[in-house]
């Protein structure tokens, strides 16, 4: 295990997570992690399934509580100011699938009405547009392909203009033509916005391009972290997927 530290900037500090944990019963889903996240940076969360990176997200986004610890988002307690912290937060997930029944449009709209979107029509309207859901805004969510439904995820996530947008899995669904043109959408969006990113995903040559910093978690524990440049070269790899492998399977046999 390495001891390396996020090099940090304290006034740009938009995350804060300090000797987190998180317990069910004898089961320590998450054990005692602190990291942090500049503004307009992107953090990557790595690890296998069951490593803790969506208990982590659930936490950051006040949905868990945790047992121990403090979460700082915007220089603010997520506990005590969640209802006003979500406002400048936003979620995207294929496995998180958006009301069946309802049309893009609806969904869209509840949402935008959820988060208090003011020029509700023209937002829609723009990210339909860059997007290209143009053409499915009167379709029914539940008739969408699972490619569609990710594009209209992402138009969700983004309907109010999020400081910070936790993104798990984003481009799973798609081909590649499609999952790279997303990923440049959103680092065009983030570049725009100074919007900051947190980044749950199997996906490593997607994670070496978006991220600055990745954080490897196994079984609840940051196992290590770094930039994936640094991570590669400490670890004397050709890429940040060799990286990932190798530390997982050192994790799986460790005691």
């Amino acid at each position: 295990m390495s001891n390396h530290k996020i090099m940090e900037t304290p006034l740009d500090i938009v995350v804060s997570v300090r000797n987190v944990s998180k317990n069910y019963g004898d089961i320590k889903a998450v054990n005692s992690i602190s990291f942090s996240i500049e503004k307009s940076h992107t953090l990557g969360l790595l690890g296998s399934n069951g490593a803790g990176k969506t208990t982590i997200i659930m936490m950051l986004m006040g949905i868990l509580k945790s047992s121990s610890g403090t979460i700082n988002i915007l220089n603010k307690n997520i506990y005590k100011y969640r209802n006003q912290i979500s406002k400048e937060i936003n979620f995207a997930s294929p496995f998180v699938e958006l009301p069946h029944k309802l049309t893009v449009l609806q969904n869209l709209t509840v949402f935008g009405h959820i988060y208090g979107v003011k020029n509700l029509s023209y937002k829609i309207e723009k990210l339909a547009q860059d997007l290209d859901i143009k053409d499915l805004l009167k379709r029914r969510v539940g008739r969408l392909s699972a490619g569609q439904k990710t594009r209209v995820s992402i138009a969700k996530s983004l309907i109010n203009d999020p400081k910070i947008l936790f993104l798990d899995e984003p481009t799973a669904s798609l081909d590649p033509d499609h999952a790279d043109w997303i990923r440049t959408y959103l680092e065009e969006y983030k570049n725009n916005s100074g919007a900051t990113f947190i980044l749950a995903s199997h996906n490593m040559p997607e994670v070496e391009r978006m991220c600055n910093n990745v954080i490897m978690m196994g079984r609840g524990k940051v196992i290590d972290q770094g930039s994936p440049a640094d991570l590669i070269r400490r670890y004397k790899r050709n890429n940040l997927e060799q990286v990932f492998l190798q530390l997982a399977r050192n994790d799986r046999y460790s005691n």
